[in-house]
């Protein structure tokens, strides 16, 4: 068969719905600065889908920062590579801030936090070595394992009976081997929004010799009392091996960083992340940037604190109103309903054309047939009317969709 044949027949799992979703349920535009209010559709609405968790993707000094550094140095600046000519004493002062707030001895920078997981994975490992990770795992962190040819073994989610006879297999694998194990979670799960049970996990290292690398990309400046991630939440920072975390979300720029307590491990990685070594350095815009914003983490926990304010009325009032948000534990904010994937179209659909809500869709193969999320991302600049209306609106939404008001196989048709 001919390649494009075969794509041309079936175009994935949400490719195949692109014809009725493309621009409004999947590709959706949003416009305007980034905000807890932006345009979609040509009207404003309350956004509850960007992880601005801070709220400092529009902040003023933010911006400031952002527009002087790209005034003084341009877009281009450093060329090239680190390890050739793209280093810079801006970079190396970033990685030493970045390794102290997480209470690390060391970090290296990061272009992008998907890259950066599966690059630190293939690196990491060879074929003598065994992953052993959890079932909810990110996607990066499968495709980094597909780069590893040795052995990986799976652990139902968070299941830490599961994860000992994984790692007792694991363990007499590397006897014969002569390699060793990495144990991969997240601190925070982006979907559910529950944590990884990094407590529990360090605690086997008494009876296990493995290392534990920690996917922190919604925990780091939202968890713990600094803002330095899950592992700081539980209190055993030190015992997570390979700590990363990303610009995405609380820094709401780009970029990612891994950092260790071991030293010559982040050598390594600087000098055998293929990922990195061959790619273009950051932009120096991006790395001031990012600067600034550590720099407004560690001295402003105001916005932390108004993020957490905000998750919990938020929570609190979606469930006392009966709706299922799961086993979340983190400022992500699943909502869970029952219907057909038409029915989940409608919903959202009504949700932002009637009520001027936006918010993100998930629906199989994310999460089970029959299943339908709805996942909220509060931040530090939505407002106790934001919130107001979002439970009232959802409030609605439900009564509607359990009195069958909604088309269970047709999709909801729209304009953009």
């Amino acid at each position: 068969m001919d390649i494009f044949d075969k794509i041309n027949n079936d175009l994935g799992p949400l490719g195949n719905y692109s014809g009725e979703a493309h621009g409004y349920y999947i590709f959706p535009k949003l416009e305007g600065p980034i905000g807890n209010h932006m345009k979609f559709n040509g009207k404003e609405k309350i956004v509850w889908s960007v992880n601005n968790y801070l709220g400092l993707g529009n902040h003023p000094e933010v911006r400031k920062a952002d527009a002087e550094a790209a005034k003084d140095w341009g877009m281009a600046y450093p060329m090239g590579a680190r390890a050739m000519s793209g280093q810079t004493k801006y970079h190396e002062q970033l990685e030493q801030e970045l390794a102290a707030f997480v209470h690390k001895k060391a970090a290296y920078l990061l272009n992008y936090g998907y890259q950066g997981i599966v690059s630190i994975i293939d690196s990491m490992v060879n074929r003598n070595d065994v992953i052993v990770y959890d079932s909810e795992s990110h996607a990066c962190i499968l495709d980094g394992m597909r780069l590893h040819m040795g052995k990986r073994f799976v652990y139902p989610h968070n299941n830490m009976e599961k994860l000992e006879k994984q790692l007792q297999r694991a363990t007499k694998i590397t006897q014969e081997t002569g390699g060793g194990i990495l144990v991969i979670t997240e601190g925070v799960f982006g979907m559910a929004g529950d944590l990884g049970h990094l407590d529990k996990i360090t605690a086997l290292k008494k009876n296990y010799n493995f290392r534990l690398l920690v996917d922190d990309a919604h925990g780091f400046g939202t968890m713990g009392e600094t803002g330095a991630g899950t592992g700081e939440h539980y209190g055993v920072q030190d015992e997570v091996d390979l700590y990363f975390g990303t610009f995405a979300k609380a820094m709401a720029g780009i970029g990612a960083f891994v950092a260790s307590n071991n030293e010559k491990v982040i050598t390594y990685l600087m000098y055998n992340m293929r990922s990195q070594i061959f790619a273009k350095s950051l932009p120096m815009p991006m790395v001031l940037g990012a600067l600034k914003r550590l720099d407004m983490i560690r001295s402003e926990p105001e916005h932390k604190q108004k993020l957490w304010d905000n998750t919990n009325k938020l929570q609190k009032g979606l469930r006392e109103n009966s709706f299922d948000l799961g086993v979340t534990e983190s400022c992500v904010t699943p909502v869970f309903l029952k219907g057909t994937l038409a029915e989940a179209t409608h919903i959202t659909y009504d949700l932002r054309e009637n009520y001027d809500i936006f918010t993100s869709i998930v629906v199989y193969p994310v999460v089970p047939k029959g299943v339908i999320m709805l996942r909220l991302i509060p931040t530090a600049d939505h407002t106790d009317e934001d919130i107001r209306l979002t439970i009232e609106a959802f409030s609605t939404i439900k009564h509607k969709l359990e009195n069958n008001e909604y088309p269970k196989e047709k999709f909801a048709e729209f304009s953009v």
